[in-house]
Parts: C-alpha cells; sequence; structure tokens
C-alpha cells in the first residue's frame, strides 16, 4: 500500500514521493522572464522536500497573462531563467513541472493587492493591458472584467495550438521533465469548455465533443512534440458550479478522450467560468478527492487533486485508500517551504530528514542539543520555552 512519501513513477519520471507543489501566480517577472526571486522560491520547495515542483501558470503568448508581471515561455529569450530553474530543483532532489495556458478573457489584470481584490481588469488601451480574447465576444462578468471580448477566429485558434506546441517545445529545452495543459480557472481551454463563456455554433462550440475540441487539439498539438517517457497531464475545470456550466459527469468523459489523445494524468480541479456558483465547495476538506478517486477507477487514469489537503494526516489517507496518486499543495507549500517533512514528523516517518538534501538531513539527524529547539518540533503539544529549566 502506497504512502504519501512512497516513490511514485509516471512514463520515464519518478518523483520521490507523492506531495507535489501545485502552479500559483506569483506577479514577479519582468517580460514574462523568471530571475533570482523564482529561483530561490522553487528551488526552497525542492531542497524541503516536495517531489514535485511547478512554478506559476506559464503563459503560452504575451497575451496569455494575467498581468504583464507573469512569467511566459512564448520568447526563447525566456528559456535561460526557466533552465536556471529546472537546474536547481533537479539539484535539490525534485522534478521540476511545467504548466501551460493562456488566460483567455481573465488577462490584463492588476496586481491582486494592487486592486484589493482579484480579477480587477484593465482596458486594452492601458499601458499594462491588452485585448482579451475568448471561445465568444462574452465577458466574464461581475463588474470587474467589463471590457469586450474578441471571439477567436478558427485561423487564430490554429495559431494558438501552434503556440502551446512552441511553448513545450521551449519547456523541454528549458530541461523540465514534466508538462500540464491548464485546462481550468476560467482561463481560455476552460471557457472553450464551458457553455457560459462559448456560444459559438461552429465546430468548437455547441455540443460537449465541440467544446472539448479546443482541448484535445491543444493536446494533440503538444504530444507531437513533448517525449513520450515524459508525462503530458492536464488540469481539468471538471464542475462549473452552475445549473448552465459544465458538469463533472461530462468531465468524466472528456477525461476519457483526453486519455484517447496521450493524456497519462488527470488534474481535477474546478472551472472557474463564473463567480456564481452554487454550493462551491471551497471550506471543504479534502474537497476533491473523492471525484478524483471516481475519474481513477472509471477512466483507469491516474489522478490528482489539491484543494484543502495541507493537514498531513487528510494527504496521507488519500493516498493510503488510493483514492488519488499525488497530493497538489498550494498555499501550504507557500506557508511551509518544508511541508513535506513537516508532514514526515506529524505522521511518524521513520527518517523524516531523508528528504531534505543529504548534507542538511545529516547535521540535522545529528543534533545535539535541546530536540524541540531544532525548529521542527516533534508532533503533539508544543513545547514550554523554559522545559528545560523544569526538568534540571
Amino acid at each position: 500500500m502506497p504512502d504519501l512519501f512512497t516513490p511514485y513513477t509516471l512514463k520515464g519520471v519518478t518523483l520521490r514521493n507523492r506531495i507535489a507543489m501545485s502552479p500559483m501566480t506569483m506577479y514577479r517577472s519582468v517580460d514574462g522572464r523568471m530571475d533570482d526571486f523564482h529561483l530561490m522560491y522553487l528551488g526552497a520547495r525542492a531542497a524541503g522536500g516536495f517531489g514535485l515542483v511547478f512554478p506559476e501558470q506559464v503563459a503560452i503568448a504575451p497575451e496569455g497573462r494575467t498581468t504583464v508581471h507573469c512569467a511566459g515561455i512564448y520568447d526563447d529569450d525566456q528559456i535561460e531563467g526557466h533552465a536556471r530553474v529546472t537546474a536547481m530543483i533537479r539539484n535539490m532532489g525534485g522534478v521540476a513541472g511545467i504548466q501551460l495556458g493562456h488566460t483567455g478573457r481573465n488577462g490584463s489584470e492588476l496586481k491582486p493587492w494592487v486592486a484589493n481584490e482579484l480579477g480587477r481588469q484593465l482596458p486594452p488601451d492601458h499601458p499594462e493591458g491588452w485585448q482579451c480574447v475568448g471561445p465568444s465576444d462574452v465577458p466574464y462578468g461581475f463588474g470587474k472584467r467589463p471590457f469586450p471580448v474578441h471571439a477567436l477566429s478558427t485561423d487564430e485558434i490554429a495559431t494558438l495550438h501552434r503556440q502551446y506546441a512552441d511553448a513545450a517545445r521551449r519547456a523541454l529545452d528549458a530541461g523540465y521533465q514534466w508538462l500540464e495543459m491548464h485546462f481550468a480557472h476560467g482561463y481560455l481551454a476552460a471557457s472553450f469548455y464551458s457553455p457560459l463563456a462559448n456560444r459559438r455554433e461552429d465546430r468548437y462550440g455547441g455540443s460537449l465533443e465541440n467544446r472539448a475540441r479546443f482541448l484535445l487539439e491543444a493536446m494533440d498539438a503538444v504530444r507531437e512534440v513533448w517525449p513520450e517517457e515524459y508525462p503530458l497531464t492536464a488540469r481539468l475545470g471538471s464542475d462549473d458550479y452552475h445549473p448552465d456550466g459544465v458538469t463533472f459527469d461530462e468531465s468524466v468523459q472528456v477525461v476519457g478522450w483526453l486519455k484517447e489523445h496521450g493524456l497519462d494524468l488527470a488534474d481535477l480541479s474546478f472551472g472557474g467560468n463564473t463567480d456564481d456558483m452554487t454550493d462551491p465547495f471551497f471550506p471543504n476538506v479534502s474537497a476533491w478527492v473523492e471525484r478524483g478517486a471516481r475519474v481513477r477507477r472509471e477512466v483507469d487514469i491516474p489522478v490528482t487533486v489539491s484543494w484543502n489537503l495541507g493537514i498531513p494526516e487528510n494527504a496521507d489517507r488519500a493516498i493510503r485508500d488510493e483514492k488519488i496518486d499525488l497530493v497538489m499543495l498550494g498555499r501550504p507549500a507557500l506557508a511551509n517551504a518544508h511541508w513535506p517533512v513537516w508532514a514526515a514528523r506529524e505522521l511518524g516517518h521513520q527518517d523524516p530528514f531523508s528528504l531534505v538534501p543529504e548534507d542538511w538531513g545529516w547535521w540535522l539527524s545529528n543534533f545535539r542539543g535541546h530536540d524541540p529547539s531544532i525548529g521542527w518540533p516533534a508532533s503533539g503539544a508544543p513545547v514550554a520555552a523554559d522545559q528545560h529549566l523544569r526538568s534540571a
């Protein structure tokens, strides 16, 4: 029976454990490049024991970013920064993954802490804005994204698919060994998939098969250039939580189609095509585990999920019960770069410091002082600061 710390092999890549750092937008890039910040931030998570480490969603085109401060891989000049990051992750014992995407009608935004909210959009004529695109001329709505959306032509769709493939080639040159397609969270592919955003009447709209076509063709374009020995995965927006949107039953079928087109693992999340969601899952612990188990069982494909798995016991149980294959952690990875080591100590792992680089692990395992003072207290109640005095 596997547990959270069991190595995991998919295609020709083996992760040292089942813990992955989920992509999170950081708004720290200049001209789409990765720099010393990304080297520090991502390298620290690999050093902290994460088996698979993703940067943020990486844009396949300049207008595919969330803001002008977001990362891209649409230009050869950006490869060097990515290569520095992948080399550091590898040196620290992790595997570097990249998530390719395009924000579609959810781009051209302000940094959230500048706007004091998520999703505040800039007009196309703003110096840091641009014309957003989508399957149809349907803005996201609710006041924060009021500007017109350009409905893509079939020729423009074909160009986007070439951009996916070109970005995948650059990702390979940069040293990534795991590639994920971002088909969720209201971004371009998710909006093609959802009837809330897709009002087309051609072969990219209407029926489920037509709405999934953009995703399948993007997968085909990347599959042609991405090596078979490296995993190709996708984060699918599998439920809009809206009566007129994507349903999970539909998504089970679509994961099967993606598998036929070369998908190696399904990363399940929500659609994100509207803020008007009924019974949203956000506060629920282990929110997507049971749905992941259903896809794993019915489609016979490896599965990962995120959302509220930051309690070690819950993450470990999801793996032990063989409901999912990997755990994706976002904010827990931001909060604690050494979450895997903390989880190992909480769960009674026999050698938690084996998760960090060998030299660090040696010093930590051979600590000669007051054990709780090492900075990683053993699981259980906190030790009082003056315990050594009381016990003397």
